[in-house]
């Protein structure tokens, strides 16, 4: 396998997280991480550009090659779960219209690939991050659950490449 360059988000509404990584098989290397920002005072629509623009940004600074995006969870305020929504349709349609595969994955699936237990505390995905990225400075929980959505698909995207050229 080439070296892939990989852009992780984890969607939110008040702090996107993003991360970019690179594999080169089974090898793992830092780029950057940081989180953006939305006010809270400001109305949906100006908040969501404010996402896309930031994501835009990210995208034309690192270049990744895919992205891989943390699926939502239900909360249980439906107001709440319809505003993440938006949030991870922007982390969605970004990255795609840059032209990047764009992949998604569980929030328990990240957290078992990066800690081995799907139902792992932020501290805990934190610190194996920075275990298995020694060099990076995620210095929020957005960021450092952003580079675990990267890592999960640096481990999980030769399985999907197979899967998808036997047509599974």
């Amino acid at each position: 396998m080439a070296l892939v360059r990989i852009l992780g988000i984890d969607p939110g509404l008040r702090h996107t997280g993003w991360g970019v990584i690179e594999a080169d098989g089974s090898r793992l290397s830092y780029v950057a991480s940081g989180a953006i920002h939305s006010r809270t005072g400001d109305a949906l629509a100006e908040r969501l550009r404010e996402l896309h623009d930031g994501l835009s940004a990210v995208i034309a600074a690192h270049r990744p090659d895919e992205a891989a995006v943390e699926e939502t969870f239900v909360n249980r305020d439906p107001q709440s779960t319809l505003k993440l929504g938006h949030a991870r349709g922007i982390a969605l349609v970004v990255p795609a219209l840059a032209g990047l595969e764009v992949h998604e994955y569980a929030a328990n699936l990240v957290k078992k690939t990066v800690v081995g237990a799907g139902h792992a505390e932020k501290a805990q995905i934190a610190m194996m991050v920075k275990v298995l990225l020694p060099r990076s400075d995620a210095d929020t929980a957005d960021a450092a659950d952003a580079l675990a959505v990267a890592i999960c698909h640096a481990q999980h995207r030769g399985a999907k490449k197979r899967a998808a050229a036997l047509g599974a």
